[in-house]
């Protein structure tokens, strides 16, 4: 169409200027628009939010820091050592507090092994203090705890037959046939009492008389005569043929024992050497002076 005043050249060069300027001009804008929203949310996301997750992440990440801390300082009153105790032939290896004391370890031994606590010997570098931690007595790790001591139990399974075994020996002993029945001190017995012998005094001691104990037999049968030469340290074993000069202290025991029928006089023996064969007879020996003599040969005489 024609414009009043347009020439037809010129009306299409506006036109076509005007769509440029239609389709050109409002993407500009749109685009300055959007290039300066961009920086703005990625400063507000990424600068703001960090920033506050920044400072959350440093609490969120702080109590750990300060519970690692604090657990280090419990930790070191909770530090724990690897032990080997050692009982009865059995091994056990336990984590231990090294603040306990070796009380606490003891009850911990007895969780272990049944051991009662008052029956253990615990030991490590010598007896372990029960007052004492690990740590004071410088436990370290891999230390070996030796455990010495028996359960209620084994004490109980021990004693009864060593009670038992006790009772055997006594029967036997009960059932022995006592020495004055013997054959070879029978034969000395059967003689009877000798007639010189000393008088007796039943259930009475008394020192030892200053003159010799006479009047007894040997196992021969002959006489024989006691001297204690204490001045000297020596007994006297004196019979018909001769005279035995025996220091006191190679006499190494004095047995005896009541003659049966006459237990207010004994039958007593010297041994001289390591076996039974060794032993001197002597008979008829007064009960009196039986602890006397045996104070004096074995050490205990005193000078009256």
């Amino acid at each position: 169409a024609a414009f009043p005043g347009v020439p037809r050249g010129g009306l299409y060069t506006i036109i076509m200027a005007a769509a440029a300027a239609t389709a050109d001009g409002p993407e500009e804008p749109g685009m300055e628009a959007e290039a300066q929203e961009l920086p703005l949310g990625c400063g507000g996301g990424g600068g703001s939010p960090a920033a506050g997750r920044s400072p959350e992440g440093e609490e969120r990440r702080e109590p750990p820091q300060a519970s690692v801390s604090n657990g280090g300082d419990e930790n070191s009153g909770r530090e724990l050592v690897e032990l080997k105790v050692i009982w009865n032939k059995n091994k056990y290896d336990v984590k231990f507090c090294l603040d306990s004391t070796g009380a606490e370890l003891k009850q911990k031994i007895h969780s272990l092994t049944g051991l009662p606590p008052a029956m253990q010997k615990v030991m490590f570098k010598g007896l372990l203090p029960e007052e004492k931690t690990l740590r004071e007595i410088k436990v370290t790790n891999g230390a070996k705890i030796m455990v010495v001591g028996s359960t209620i139990n084994d004490v109980l399974a021990v004693n009864t037959p060593k009670e038992a075994a006790q009772q055997e020996v006594k029967a036997e002993e009960n059932k022995k046939e006592p020495l004055c029945r013997q054959k070879q001190h029978r034969k000395v017995l059967d003689k009877g009492k000798p007639d010189d012998v000393m008088p007796s005094v039943k259930g009475v001691q008394e020192r030892l008389p200053t003159v010799p104990l006479s009047g007894m037999y040997n196992k021969s049968g002959g006489k024989v005569r006691l001297t204690f030469k204490l001045e000297q340290d020596q007994l006297w074993i004196g019979t018909k043929e001769r005279t035995e000069k025996l220091p006191m202290g190679s006499i190494k025991n004095v047995v005896s024992e009541p003659i049966e029928g006459h237990e207010d006089y004994h039958m007593m023996a010297f041994q001289l050497g390591p076996t039974e064969a060794s032993y001197y007879w002597v008979y008829w020996v007064p009960t009196q002076y039986v602890d006397a003599i045996k104070d004096t040969v074995l050490g205990k005489w005193q000078y009256f």
